[in-house]
Protein backbone atom coordinates (compact mmCIF):
# COMPACT_ATOMS: atom_id res chain seq x y z
CA UNK A 1 0.00 0.00 0.00
CA UNK A 2 1.47 3.44 -0.96
CA UNK A 3 2.52 5.56 1.77
CA UNK A 4 2.02 9.54 1.70
CA UNK A 5 4.35 11.61 3.45
CA UNK A 6 4.40 15.33 3.58
CA UNK A 7 6.94 17.62 4.20
CA UNK A 8 7.80 21.80 3.84
CA UNK A 9 5.45 22.71 6.18
CA UNK A 10 6.46 25.79 8.47
CA UNK A 11 6.09 29.72 9.21
CA UNK A 12 5.60 32.25 6.81
CA UNK A 13 4.62 36.22 6.46
CA UNK A 14 1.64 37.51 4.54
CA UNK A 15 2.36 37.89 1.52
CA UNK A 16 4.90 35.07 1.27
CA UNK A 17 5.62 31.91 -0.26
CA UNK A 18 5.93 28.41 0.83
CA UNK A 19 6.55 25.02 -0.93
CA UNK A 20 4.75 21.72 0.45
CA UNK A 21 5.94 18.02 -0.96
CA UNK A 22 3.59 14.70 -0.32
CA UNK A 23 6.41 12.02 -1.33
CA UNK A 24 3.79 8.93 -2.52
CA UNK A 25 5.82 5.31 -2.20
CA UNK A 26 5.05 3.39 -5.13
CA UNK A 27 2.12 0.52 -5.23
CA UNK A 28 0.40 -1.26 -8.02
CA UNK A 29 -2.05 1.97 -8.32
CA UNK A 30 1.11 4.41 -8.39
CA UNK A 31 0.12 5.61 -11.98
CA UNK A 32 -3.55 5.94 -11.68
CA UNK A 33 -3.71 8.17 -8.26
CA UNK A 34 -5.73 11.28 -8.57
CA UNK A 35 -3.59 13.03 -5.67
CA UNK A 36 -5.24 16.21 -3.48
CA UNK A 37 -3.99 18.66 -1.06
CA UNK A 38 -6.73 19.81 1.90
CA UNK A 39 -6.24 21.28 4.90
CA UNK A 40 -8.14 21.80 8.40
CA UNK A 41 -7.50 25.30 10.11
CA UNK A 42 -8.42 25.23 13.85
CA UNK A 43 -12.31 24.97 14.58
CA UNK A 44 -12.87 24.51 10.79
CA UNK A 45 -13.63 21.54 8.84
CA UNK A 46 -10.99 19.77 6.33
CA UNK A 47 -11.34 21.15 3.03
CA UNK A 48 -10.02 20.36 -0.30
CA UNK A 49 -7.32 22.70 -2.09
CA UNK A 50 -5.86 21.48 -5.38
CA UNK A 51 -5.61 18.26 -6.84
CA UNK A 52 -3.86 16.77 -9.85
CA UNK A 53 -5.21 13.53 -11.95
CA UNK A 54 -2.91 10.68 -13.64
CA UNK A 55 -3.14 13.02 -16.48
CA UNK A 56 -1.60 16.34 -15.33
CA UNK A 57 -5.09 17.30 -15.09
CA UNK A 58 -5.20 20.09 -11.98
CA UNK A 59 -8.25 21.95 -9.72
CA UNK A 60 -8.24 24.26 -7.56
CA UNK A 61 -10.76 25.17 -4.66
CA UNK A 62 -11.65 29.32 -5.36
CA UNK A 63 -10.09 30.35 -2.30
CA UNK A 64 -6.67 29.67 -3.34
CA UNK A 65 -6.72 29.84 -7.08
CA UNK A 66 -4.18 31.85 -8.37
CA UNK A 67 -2.01 31.80 -5.62
CA UNK A 68 -1.51 27.79 -5.38
CA UNK A 69 -0.02 26.12 -7.89
CA UNK A 70 -0.17 21.85 -7.65
CA UNK A 71 2.59 20.06 -9.40
CA UNK A 72 3.79 16.13 -9.99
CA UNK A 73 7.72 16.01 -9.67
CA UNK A 74 9.57 14.51 -12.75
CA UNK A 75 9.96 10.76 -11.11
CA UNK A 76 5.74 11.11 -10.72
CA UNK A 77 6.26 10.22 -7.32
CA UNK A 78 6.29 13.42 -5.45
CA UNK A 79 3.40 15.97 -5.78
CA UNK A 80 4.01 19.35 -4.74
CA UNK A 81 2.21 22.40 -3.73
CA UNK A 82 3.81 26.02 -4.36
CA UNK A 83 1.61 28.89 -1.90
CA UNK A 84 2.33 31.97 -2.85
CA UNK A 85 0.72 35.88 -1.92
CA UNK A 86 0.12 33.55 1.71
CA UNK A 87 -2.95 34.73 3.51
CA UNK A 88 -3.87 34.80 8.01
CA UNK A 89 -6.68 32.36 6.90
CA UNK A 90 -4.14 29.82 4.68
CA UNK A 91 -2.86 28.99 7.89
CA UNK A 92 -3.75 25.07 8.72
CA UNK A 93 -2.40 21.49 9.11
CA UNK A 94 -2.06 20.52 5.53
CA UNK A 95 -2.67 17.04 3.99
CA UNK A 96 -2.04 14.93 0.69
CA UNK A 97 -4.30 12.37 0.08
CA UNK A 98 -4.47 9.61 -2.90
CA UNK A 99 -7.95 8.99 -4.37
CA UNK A 100 -8.45 6.31 -7.76
CA UNK A 101 -10.89 8.51 -8.65
CA UNK A 102 -9.08 10.27 -11.90
CA UNK A 103 -10.86 13.85 -11.02
CA UNK A 104 -10.62 13.88 -7.73
CA UNK A 105 -10.54 17.61 -7.17
CA UNK A 106 -13.84 17.99 -9.13
CA UNK A 107 -16.90 19.10 -7.55
CA UNK A 108 -16.85 19.30 -3.30
CA UNK A 109 -13.68 16.92 -2.49
CA UNK A 110 -15.55 14.36 -0.81
CA UNK A 111 -13.38 12.16 1.42
CA UNK A 112 -14.76 8.90 0.69
CA UNK A 113 -12.90 7.96 -2.20
CA UNK A 114 -9.87 9.44 -0.91
CA UNK A 115 -7.96 5.43 -0.09
CA UNK A 116 -4.78 7.14 1.62
CA UNK A 117 -3.83 10.19 3.47
CA UNK A 118 -0.65 11.18 5.14
CA UNK A 119 0.36 12.80 8.64
CA UNK A 120 -0.60 16.40 7.88
CA UNK A 121 2.35 19.22 7.85
CA UNK A 122 1.57 22.42 9.51
CA UNK A 123 1.38 25.62 7.57
CA UNK A 124 1.66 29.04 9.66
CA UNK A 125 0.84 32.16 8.28
CA UNK A 126 1.72 35.61 10.27
CA UNK A 127 1.10 39.17 9.72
Amino acid sequence: QARLVESGGGSAQAGGSLTLSCEVSEDQYSDKYCVSWFRRAPGKEREGVAGIGPDGATGYAESVKGRFTISKGVDKNTVSLQMQNLKLEDSAVYFCAASLVVDCYAGAWAEWHFVRWGQGTQVTVSS
